[in-house]
């Protein structure tokens, strides 16, 4: 007989680069109905060097990549290893782990995780599972979103769940499927920028307000081809840093104007992407600090009602679903939604090490 309460860690790098997030999860079953409560939780950023690395790799040869997955693998079992040890963690069931996206190539039936590798089991001492994206690829789908599948398993209260990280990316209820797809990139273009002010991030969104529209810029984001495909689709930091980065960079304007620009079109696009514009919209992610984003937002969908939540849900939404995809792994249940990834079938994916 299958479990009714998994003791659980969820684990995850984004695309914004803002370090590991840990979530010590419980879940359980309640009258058919999954409840979960997070507990510990922190997030552990990046060494400089380690930043480095990982914005690079994208352009690593194959023998770079795999000196990097070995080091990535070594360090994120050494977090995670930290993590069980400072909260004094025991009878886990699982450390699920989601590794960090270095290239995600569906288009070329290729998708790559670092910090997946099985010695990281031996590090961590625990049953890991990890490599969620590969089989999803390898069956003809996306590889992701990943992440709806727990949206309609712990959050079907909302009709929409949005994610503002890296990227943006929302998931619904269409005709009796789940729906979701990558909208737009977000914090991985607008910390590039703060970055070059010497900043990690554009708190509360105060520069991207500072500055104005560019008109030309944003016809020009908004033309892009991504936005004329149907779903399911999905972006990489491939399309950041080949096409909308140079088309950017093209603009001789402020970079608060680019800011501006910028985030008006992410409001923009979001408003473009949700078909049915009412009801109530769960924002997790670190773009939902971004009150100038929000507000803009707010503006492009006036009869949706905005949600953002609990601090520990808003921040670790991500990692307690990886949590959950991991479990659903280990009592061999469908964690991939073909409707969404656009693979072959509903599949039970993940490596069990």
């Amino acid at each position: 007989m299958l479990k009714q309460k998994y003791n659980i860690i969820g684990v995850m790098s984004g695309t914004s680069l803002d370090g590991v997030d840990l979530a010590h999860v419980n879940f359980s079953i309640i009258k058919d109905k999954w409840q979960y409560t997070i507990l510990e939780c922190e997030t552990i950023g990046y060494s400089q060097d380690w930043l480095n690395k990982l914005r690079s790799a994208v352009d690593f040869s194959k023998e770079q990549l795999a000196k990097l997955n070995q080091d990535y693998t070594v360090l994120l079992g050494n977090i995670i290893t930290a993590f069980i040890d400072k909260h004094h963690l025991n009878s886990l069931d699982a450390v699920c782990s989601h590794g960090h996206t270095i290239l995600h190539q569906p288009q070329n039936g290729f998708t790559l995780q670092i910090g997946n590798l099985p010695e990281i089991a031996r590090i961590v001492n625990h049953t890991i599972i990890c490599d969620f994206r590969v089989q999803d690829v390898q069956l003809g789908g996306q590889g992701a979103p990943l992440v709806p599948i727990g949206d309609r398993i712990l959050f079907a209260d909302y009709e929409y769940c949005l994610n503002l990280g890296g990227f943006s990316n929302v998931s619904f209820e269409q005709d009796g499927k789940r729906i979701a797809f990558d909208i737009s990139p977000v914090n991985t273009v607008l910390n590039f920028y703060a970055n070059q002010l010497g900043l990690d991030y554009d708190d509360r969104g105060k520069i991207s307000k500072s500055g104005k529209i560019n008109s030309d810029l944003l016809n020009a984001l908004n033309a892009l081809d991504y936005y004329q495909k149907p779903f399911p689709k999905s972006l990489g930091f491939e399309f950041v840093k080949t096409v909308v980065l140079p088309l950017m960079e093209k603009y001789s304007i402020p970079i608060e104007d680019k800011m501006h620009t910028f985030t008006e079109h992410v409001a923009l696009q979001t408003g473009l992407a949700l078909i049915n514009q009412q009801g109530k919209m769960l924002i997790t992610g670190g773009g939902a600090y971004n009150d100038f984003l929000i507000g803009r937002m707010h503006h492009y969908l006036p009869n949706l009602v905005l949600i953002i939540p609990d601090v520990k849900t808003l921040e670790y939404k991500e990692a307690l679903i990886f949590a959950l995809l991991g479990v659903l792994k280990l009592r061999n249940e469908i964690n991939v939604l073909s409707s969404v990834t656009g693979a072959k079938m509903d599949h039970s994916s993940g490596i069990i090490h």
